[in-house]
């Protein structure tokens, strides 16, 4: 029940100083005004508080009350996150159009899960047995690839003295009864956790194996583990959306979490029409059965862009814990930081570079140390992955938010301007980005797909800085003056950057390559350029060898193979042997 927590002294913007405070500690939830706005406590001074408020302050005035029920703000956690699109405060969206219209009022208060909405029940724990926090007790069928295990609260535990039979049942409705220490807990299918504290687990897991998504340039240049974080910082109209689209869409993790943090209403708008509609390529069920959309645009208010990148990463978590791969995406955390540095001006902190304030890093530390993969209290492997856009003004890495990003990520994602004004896509950078986890998952490739990966990615990789140093002799003299076997390294790279690099998500073969399909492409590439090395070696032109078919096969490669056509695709390198040897005396 909701008590008075003091009095509004002065409102400034979204920050509201309150007088006259008793009981309040930091980050405690409260309710401003009439309207009961939605505020979280961040500095406490004397008998006075300061709260951030996530909606609009206007007519909040001196004198009104202040209300508490005297916990953080919270997340609540349980059957029916799957598919709803949520504001940054996590109410539903489609709940307040139908109770409101299209524009959300202030002050609207629904919960975030359908109270009402019954589900199937199956109990896995019986009378009498043991449960240890974060234990199964039953489990739901959320959608059709998604069982979602009913856990004990991490702050619970005890004996069952009770069982709900297999039934449906509302989420309010009591499944489970625990006694501990002459204590009996009642837990429900929803539990509420605050969104600013890590969910407990028993052990960190060095990562092992590569989040696939789908995207060559990703995949086989500047790959993520499962259970990694990677920055993927661009300048307008570089391509950071699109990328993250296409992550979400096509990556092989088992809960897809969308933040939309701040960026264009027509973005997020783009994702919401998409999704439904598109297709996951390894179930063949709608891509929305397993994606949680939080649509916090840039005409919301500033403060909710805050919480609702921690109300994304601990419904993640919410998830790890039952042993699933999360991918988050937040887009972007430029515009958080916007947010830290707009309040911290309103509460008069000192500002540090660009007016961002001084707790900016750990901030973030604190948001990047929540992905990993982990042993989970119930002893199943879970994981995080963390995929944030960055939207640096004018392209400028060195800026504070970047800079700062880097010492926390092991994965770098570099968007070119040049390259998006070339209609090249993905416009990842093959110089600027780089990935450190490529000794973290070689075992993976080397066992699931081949012991050659890792040695033709460095291969290709030595050509393409190769090209960049040739290109300032090109740019210079012309391609004329430079010698056959240089000049094949410029063909080569030319056929890797088109056939390989560049790939459209318009494309129904495209838009998706396996990582088989990705390696063969490689290994094609590569045979190419080490055959056609050994004969201009012998005097053929780079010329001839261009005008050969096996130079026609590699550049539509990646539009002719589909998925179901691996096999014809291992026998490339045969096709572009027998079309070279033709050069050969």
């Amino acid at each position: 029940m909701a008590q008075i927590a003091g009095k509004v002294y002065r409102v400034v913007g979204p920050v509201v100083e309150m007088e006259e405070v008793h009981s309040l500690r930091i980050l405690d939830m409260v309710e401003v005004g009439e309207h009961h706005l939605i505020g979280e406590v961040v500095r406490l001074k004397g008998d006075h508080a300061y709260v951030q408020v996530y909606e609009d302050t206007t007519s909040v005035k001196a004198g009104d009350l202040v209300y508490t029920e005297g916990f953080p703000l919270f997340a609540e956690l349980g059957p029916g996150l799957i598919g709803t699109i949520y504001d940054g405060i996590q109410r539903p969206l489609q709940v307040i159009q139908e109770k409101e219209g299209v524009f959300i009022k202030r002050g609207v208060h629904v919960t975030a899960l359908d109270r009402q909405k019954r589900w199937h029940f199956v109990p896995l724990a019986k009378d009498g047995d043991m449960l240890a926090a974060g234990a199964v007790i039953g489990e739901v069928q959320e959608a059709q690839l998604i069982k979602h295990k009913i856990l004990v609260p991490p702050d619970a535990q005890g004996k069952v003295v009770w069982s709900a039979r297999e039934a449906d049942y509302t989420l309010e409705e009591i499944i489970c009864k625990l006694e501990h220490n002459g204590q009996v807990r009642e837990l429900s299918m929803f539990q509420r956790w605050p969104v600013r504290k890590p969910r407990p687990y028993k052990e960190r897991l060095p990562i092992a194996e590569p989040l696939i998504t789908g995207q060559r340039v990703i995949d086989t240049l500047f790959p993520i583990g499962k259970g990694g974080c990677v920055a993927v910082p661009g300048g307008f109209g570089t391509g950071k959306t699109v990328i993250q689209h296409q992550v979400a869409k096509w990556s092989d993790a088992d809960i897809v979490i969308y933040v939309g943090c701040g960026e264009r209403g027509n973005e997020m708008t783009d994702v919401l029409l998409n999704f439904p509609r598109l297709i996951d390529p390894r179930t063949q069920r709608p891509l929305s059965e397993r994606t949680i959309f939080i649509a916090n645009t840039s005409n919301m208010p500033v403060a909710a862009r805050e919480a609702s990148i921690y109300t994304g990463i601990t419904m993640a978590e919410y998830y790890r814990d039952m042993g699933y791969n999360v991918a988050l995406m937040a887009d972007s955390t430029s515009r958080w930081a916007e947010a830290l540095r707009e309040l911290s001006g309103r509460l008069e902190e000192m500002p540090l570079e660009e007016g961002f304030p001084a707790y900016l890093p750990s901030r973030l530390a604190e948001f990047y140390e929540r992905a990993g993969k982990v042993t989970t209290l119930q002893s199943v492997t879970g994981s995080i992955s963390i995929i944030a856009a960055v939207s640096p003004q004018g392209g400028d890495f060195s800026e504070p938010v970047t800079s700062h990003t880097k010492r926390f990520i092991r994965c770098f994602w570099a968007l070119d301007r040049d390259l998006a004004n070339a209609r090249h896509y993905p416009s990842i950078s093959w110089i600027d980005s780089y990935s450190e986890y490529l000794d973290d998952i070689k075992d993976w490739w080397h066992t699931h797909i081949d012991k050659q990966w890792l040695e033709l990615r460095f291969a290709i990789m030595e050509l393409l800085q190769k090209e960049q140093r040739l290109l300032q002799v090109v740019k210079l003299v012309g391609p004329d003056v430079l010698p056959p076997s240089q000049r094949l390294v410029l063909e080569v790279c030319s056929i890797f950057k088109n056939a390989f690099l560049q790939q459209t998500s318009y494309d129904k073969i495209d838009t998706y390559s396996s990582a088989r399909k990705q390696f063969l492409m490689l290994k094609a590439i590569m045979y190419f350029y080490r055959r056609s090395d050994e004969l201009v070696r012998k005097g053929i032109s780079v010329q001839e060898v261009k005008e050969t078919t096996a130079h026609a096969e590699l550049m539509r490669m990646k539009l002719t193979y589909t998925e179901n056509d691996i096999n014809k695709l291992e026998q490339l390198t045969g096709t572009i042997e027998e079309s070279l040897n033709t050069l050969d005396f």
